[in-house]
């Protein structure tokens, strides 16, 4: 396992570029939302109100082609971008890069906006309507229709990346996370010789007996609801994503009422370590600015991982979105990174770094992961009751069961269109052995993993938004041109 490792993290370090080298995935990552942004005036800063509106079902006319409605379709996109990347993905940035990296989140969050408005537009721009009535889209049929069939090579890489990519970032990092927050709680609840603490081999394995009984209870359940397709995945998604998001916010603002006395300070702190961070909190050798790369680098990618933005997963889900205006859509997906990284992910930050946890050393380390965040909630909610941390592990199991659900969407569509329809099915039951073992594998080996297919999912997908920008410019023109004309529905 060792030799696995250390294989997958040299492959992470050509794909994201160590901070040594020129970190291109940031750079490309960037520059494209800068450029869409300015491309589309700012849209993510003017158009919020009207998407919200679209959000409340103002605009839905059941007769559209697609198979969910707006706010369905962004619940499952919603439901697979707020994760484990919300509670262990911005807890891991600041492990290695400091709490500046929550400042280079949330630019990729402003900019991923403008990102997700453009993959969502063309998505339904260019989707196929199946006979049964059903929708299949995203950047594999927006790069071939909207590019041309010359580019088919760049849609079948994409569509290849994205069914790695579910495998990684959407389902075994989610199963690892999950079924390691409840091992800890098994840990706290049991003797040390407890047999369902024991370590067993398996596949050549070493693991714990209840996290490998974790992960065929998760397998199960993730097996019960993508069997049903994207429906069931939708009315599951609508009631689950509102629910989990709620729950954890409220939680998160009353730590932060509690200590209302450091939110200014910890503001402080993450806009100087954004620029200066320090050498022996993040544990990187080198000089000011390889520091400064370091924290970039992996705030941004961990921004990615929560928000999705630009990496081409969520416009699969907002393609199934039943409308006939795309730029209606891009309006409603834009919304993501809204809510996943500036709300979700900086409440997540500001608990961990306001309580002061990311520097508490426990057994002669730091905390890392979805630990460190349960040891801010539960110190952030002390004073009120002990059993804060209890809370992520509630919302670990939650967002884990939800990203997963619906990330397996996005690896059968891209399945069937690499394969045609026979492929979904043997796709699905892969997908579930995945997630198993996932669940019992190392973090180092998981999140190497999903960091990798992240990266080669994003290119084709990056450069398809910049070449067709100018489609994206003309969807927008023409919808918003038409104001007086649209018809309410509510």
């Amino acid at each position: 396992m060792e030799r696995v490792n250390d294989f997958i993290q040299s492959i992470v370090g050509i794909v994201w570029g160590w901070p040594e080298l020129m970190p291109l995935m940031v750079v490309i990552l960037l520059g494209a939302g800068i450029f869409i942004t300015f491309r589309l005036r700012f849209i993510q800063l003017f158009k919020t109100g009207h998407a919200i509106k679209v959000i409340t079902g103002k605009y839905d006319n059941p007769n559209d082609d697609g198979d969910i409605n707006h706010f369905q379709a962004l619940s499952a996109a919603l439901s697979a971008t707020v994760g484990i990347g919300n509670i262990a993905g911005v807890a891991t940035a600041i492990y290695y890069g400091g709490p500046g990296a929550l400042f280079w989140m949330w630019i990729t969050a402003v900019f991923g906006m403008a990102l997700k408005y453009a993959e969502a537009t063309l998505a339904v721009r260019f989707r196929k309507i199946n006979p049964d009535g059903s929708a299949s889209g995203g950047p594999m049929y927006y790069i071939e229709k909207g590019l041309g069939p010359a580019w088919k090579p760049l849609a079948i890489a994409f569509a290849a990346f994205a069914v790695i990519s579910s495998m990684g970032t959407g389902n075994s990092i989610q199963a690892f996370t999950c079924a390691d927050q409840i091992l800890s709680e098994f840990k706290l609840a049991l003797p040390a010789d407890s047999g369902l603490l024991a370590t067993i081999s398996f596949l050549g394995i070493k693991v714990e007996l209840v996290r490998l009984l974790t992960g065929v209870f998760l397998a199960t359940l993730v097996a019960l609801v993508i069997l049903g397709g994207i429906k069931r995945i939708g009315a599951v998604a609508a009631r689950l994503a509102p629910f989990m998001a709620v729950f954890y916010v409220v939680s998160a603002l009353f730590i932060l009422l509690i200590h209302a006395e450091h939110i200014f300070p910890t503001f402080g702190i993450i806009f100087t370590e954004a620029f200066n961070p320090r050498a022996e909190l993040v544990g990187f050798a080198g000089g000011g600015f390889l520091l400064f790369l370091n924290t970039v680098v992996w705030g941004v990618k961990r921004g990615l991982f929560s928000n999705e933005a630009g990496q081409g997963s969520a416009p699969i889900a907002h393609a199934a979105a039943k409308t006939n205006e795309p730029a209606r859509e891009g309006a409603v997906a834009m919304i993501g990174p809204l809510v996943d990284t500036l709300i979700i992910c900086s409440l997540t930050g500001l608990v961990i770094i306001s309580t002061g946890t990311y520097e508490v050393i426990v057994d002669g380390a730091r905390l890392n992961g979805s630990p460190l965040t349960a040891l801010a909630f539960k110190t952030g909610l002390s004073p009120i009751f002990p059993w804060g941390d209890k809370i992520i592990t509630i919302a670990v199991f939650l967002f884990a069961l939800s990203t997963a659900i619906s990330w397996s969407y996005y690896g059968d569509r891209s399945a069937e269109y690499l394969f045609g329809s026979k492929a979904i099915l043997p796709y699905k039951i892969l997908y579930v052995t995945a997630h198993f073992i996932g669940a019992i594998v190392s973090l180092e080996i998981v999140w190497g993993f999903g960091d990798i297919a992240l990266g080669l999912m994003a290119v084709p997908n990056l450069i398809a938004l910049v070449a067709l920008s100018g489609k994206v410019i003309n969807t927008t023109n023409d919808y918003f041109a038409r104001e007086k004309e649209w018809k309410v529905f509510k």
